[in-house]
């Protein structure tokens, strides 16, 4: 027994989803964008074979500096409330589970050698938060796997502002050239894939600004790793 991560109802196995939270939780399997892992409709085509390449209407639209993506949910319902409570909610219970989910999702993208890179928080917001989320999501990631854990990699060159309620077009300028990889681990990345994680992928330019400080880093083949990704309503 234990208790539902999301609204605290008694469930049979810990960390699982009661009925109404499991019926509102949008996860993402089957046909998806092969950059960003956001779904996509099945086409039914019996010629389309696993490793053809698909992309969203996004990734289309907006290149990516990095070459493959997954996301366990869509950010609506379940996904939406577990993704605030961990951010802003103080609730690190839900890590283990959250943390799992994400471990399973990862698998697609995982390769020898890999190294797992969280997307770091402005300094500010870490030292009220007291944690990061994306490290929180990605340790048992890595571990999941046996994979190199840098949670240094990448670091916040200045403070930027939230996200919400910006435009794309302002996300990537509030993004632009605020995430870097220090030198002294920059040599630990040299031709290595990286999985780079993050909580949530909306427009794509936090995600963006830290695979572009990779790059420049010499690191190998990129991916990247949510938990939540925000599409747009049909």
């Amino acid at each position: 027994m234990g208790l539902e991560p999301s609204c605290g109802t008694p469930v049979t196995e810990e960390g699982g989803l009661c009925a109404l939270c499991w019926r509102e939780a949008d996860f993402i399997h089957g046909t998806c964008c092969t950059c960003c892992g956001a779904p996509l409709p099945d086409s039914g085509d019996a010629d389309t074979e696993a490793g053809d390449l698909l992309s969203c209407d996004e990734c289309l639209i907006t290149p990516r500096p990095w070459q493959s993506g997954r996301a366990a949910l869509v950010y609506r319902g379940t996904g939406r409330k577990l993704a605030l409570m961990l951010k802003h909610g103080d609730r690190l219970d839900l890590a283990p589970a959250l943390g799992r989910w994400l471990a399973r999702t990862a698998e697609p993208l995982v390769q020898p050698g890999m190294v797992v890179v969280p997307v770091p928080v402005p300094l500010r917001r870490l030292l009220r938060r007291k944690y990061n989320q994306a490290e929180i999501l990605a340790r048992p990631v890595a571990r999941a796997y046996g994979l190199d854990f840098l949670p240094g990699a990448l670091r916040r060159l200045r403070h930027t502002p939230m996200q919400d309620h910006r435009s794309v077009t302002d996300r990537y300028a509030n993004q632009k050239d605020a995430i870097t990889a220090p030198t002294r681990i920059a040599q630990r990345l040299q031709g290595r894939p990286v999985l780079l994680v993050d909580d949530v992928m909306a427009s794509g330019a936090t995600l963006c600004a830290a695979a572009t400080a990779l790059n420049a880093a010499g690191a190998g083949p990129l991916s990247i790793l949510v938990l939540a990704r925000a599409v747009k309503d049909a």
